[in-house]
């Protein structure tokens, strides 16, 4: 029921009393002209009904008025109660309810009932809720997107870049990662490709060989010899790198590798190593390049994310809602799952109301303080008014009927 029609219900109801007090009145009236006239008894007995009824009437319509306004407009003292006690009627109303609905006794009960896991599952396991869900996030996500200053941004990137940098030390990051290779024996795959490589390589320029050897022979040695020799280091070199090859023990292989642990070692001790992989750094990453660099992530970002959030049947929306189906599963099914999130939402929501319920208190002394004291009134009087319109009614009748009662003792046993 709307404030309307509460009005149209109490203007009725109000009628409906003061009509009751006419009607005493008027039965008054002619029962006081009537026994000057007849001197019946009976007529007594409702002129005394009626008279009691009136001062019954008058005195709970003077009793219910000053609740919530002065009565006949006079500021007699106790009158428009609600009005003028609106700031302690806001604070008794406010310690009311924190005491008698947030105590730690009347609230535990409505908490342990809480099981939100549940009534997660059961909503997000519906493909329509899942797919506005994700639609809400996705709209949020691209409006925090596009307001974002992209400025800014880059900027920001950008310093995290350089603070980045100067933590950096690429000399040993590259000294580690040999050593990493090293310790995985993966190095051991190259040497076997390189010496397979430098074997075939030396087979097939067997000519260059005996070039070389005959540009570095005596003119007097004949070229039968310069061949033979040139043959014999072709076929030695090709033979070395074959066994290196394919002897994972060789000894050419245990000293690459001494020699790389050796390496790896020195450019991460060696301050020649660290000055010289610093000024790398520092020509790369010089400040003009960390800010196109900066833009050029950012742009790629922000357009790759927004075609995302976008594009209804984009891959990330679909592993979003992929992902709330198994959360809805696991909520409906995961009784561990189900016990640790309900036991927080109750512990948490125990804790708060608790930690806050004097501000809830507040809250309400608050909220009726600010009112306007007349707006106050009326707000009581449209829920109550009815009510109190049958007080007044019914002091009427109790009224007579104790005016009656009265008046029939006085006249029987007086």
């Amino acid at each position: 029921m709307n404030d309307a029609e509460k009005k149209i219900q109490l203007r009725k109801y109000k009628l409906f009393a003061t009509g009751l007090f006419v009607l005493m009145a008027v039965i008054f009236v002619a029962t006081t002209i009537l026994e000057k006239r007849n001197p019946a008894h009976w007529i007594g007995y409702i002129r005394a009904f009626s008279e009691a009824a009136m001062v019954g009437a008058l005195a709970d319509w003077f009793a219910v008025t000053a609740l919530f306004n002065y009565p006949l407009g006079l500021k007699i003292p106790h009158t428009n109660l609600i009005e003028n006690s609106k700031d302690r009627i806001g604070d008794n109303l406010g310690n009311f309810v924190v005491s008698n609905f947030l105590s730690p006794s009347n609230i535990r009960p409505y908490i342990q009932k809480l099981k939100i896991s549940q009534f997660v599952g059961e909503w997000l396991s519906k493909e329509r809720n899942q797919q506005n869900l994700v639609k809400e996030m996705s709209n949020i996500v691209l409006d925090i997107l596009n307001k974002l200053d992209d400025s800014a941004v880059v900027n920001f990137i950008g310093n995290k870049a350089k603070e980045m940098s100067d933590d950096i030390k690429i000399n040993h990051i590259l000294g580690n990662g040999i050593e990493y290779v090293l310790d995985k024996n993966d190095h051991q795959r190259m040497i076997t490709s390189l010496s397979k490589q430098i074997k075939d390589y030396v087979l097939q320029n067997q000519e260059i060989v005996k070039n070389r050897v005959k540009k570095e022979s005596f003119f007097l040695i004949p070229k039968f010899v310069d061949d033979t020799i040139a043959e014999k280091i072709t076929n030695g070199l090709s033979a070395f790198f074959e066994e290196v090859e394919n002897d994972q023990n060789h000894s050419l292989r245990t000293e690459i590798t001494q020699k790389l642990y050796a390496f790896s070692h020195e450019i991460q001790t060696e301050e020649k190593w660290a000055e010289e992989f610093r000024g790398i750094k520092n020509d790369f990453l010089k400040e003009e390049k960390i800010n196109q660099y900066s833009k050029d992530i950012w742009e790629s970002i922000k357009k790759s994310l927004s075609k995302e959030l976008e594009d209804e049947d984009s891959a990330l929306k679909k592993y979003l809602q992929k992902n709330l189906s198994e959360l809805a599963e696991n909520l409906k099914s995961d009784e561990k799952l189900q016990y640790k999130i309900d036991h927080w939402v109750r512990v948490t929501a125990y804790k708060y109301i608790l930690r806050n319920t004097h501000q809830f208190g507040d809250l309400i002394s608050s909220t009726v303080g600010n009112w306007q004291g007349k707006e106050l009134s009326e707000k009581l009087e449209l829920e109550v008014g009815k009510d109190l319109q049958f007080i007044r009614v019914n002091g009427t009748l109790v009224g007579g009927l104790v005016g009656l009662v009265i008046y029939t003792i006085a006249n029987f046993f007086i």
